[in-house]
């Protein structure tokens, strides 16, 4: 059965149905998902876990993110472009990330075309920033998989060398850095509403 549009929780606020019952899944639409993000390491850290959860729920990335942070030195960008084949051998042998040898090997290219670029790759993303919408969604069926702007965004970031980075992927990435705003129509966090729990921004 679909997930209802909006669900209520313990706590009384209403919230996009996606977040469930899980805490933490709870947590991460709460505090970050459409929260715009402004820190390159971050930005860097998003780009690669969008990645990794190509054709896997997003909970299972976001269970594993300490791990994911302390096996890529918190996303540290020249740390990780230094990472060679024997921290593949050993990241492919690590259970507590997803490991799949293409995203490992994308994640450490991803770094080293960061190094690579002529400005930060906070500015580059956000260059590609849609114009904010009057009116929040009103159901899931009104958020698209992906748009011109992710698009757009997925062909400069190829072309400048990175993997894992397709429109939809990209999409994403611009839901969960706040580029886009996709908290439903009556959500607590949806733009306009008030606030009935108490919220703090992501630093």
């Amino acid at each position: 059965m679909p997930r209802p549009e909006l669900i209520r929780g313990d706590d009384g606020a209403v919230r996009c149905g996606w977040s469930g019952a899980d805490p933490e899944y709870r947590r991460y639409h709460d505090e970050e998902w459409g929260t715009p993000q402004h820190d390159s390491v971050r930005l860097f850290e998003k780009v690669c876990l969008e990645g990794f959860q190509a054709g896997l729920s997003w909970i299972t990335i976001l269970r594993r993110r300490p791990a994911f942070r302390e096996v890529f030195h918190e996303f540290d960008v020249e740390r990780v472009a230094a990472m060679g084949e024997p921290d593949v051998l050993r990241l492919l042998g690590d259970e507590r990330i997803i490991r799949h040898r293409g995203k490992i090997e994308a994640t450490i290219q991803n770094a080293r075309a960061t190094l690579e670029l002529d400005e930060p790759i906070e500015r580059l993303i956000w260059s590609f920033a849609p114009a904010r919408r009057e009116t929040p969604p009103a159901t899931f069926a009104e958020v698209p998989a992906l748009t011109t702007e992710s698009t757009a965004l997925s062909k400069e970031l190829r072309a400048r060398g990175f993997r894992f980075v397709g429109p939809t992927t990209m999409y994403a990435l611009m839901q969960a850095a706040g580029l886009v705003d996709d908290h439903l129509g009556g959500c607590f966090r949806s733009p306009g509403n008030a606030l009935d729990v108490p919220f703090q921004p992501v630093e």
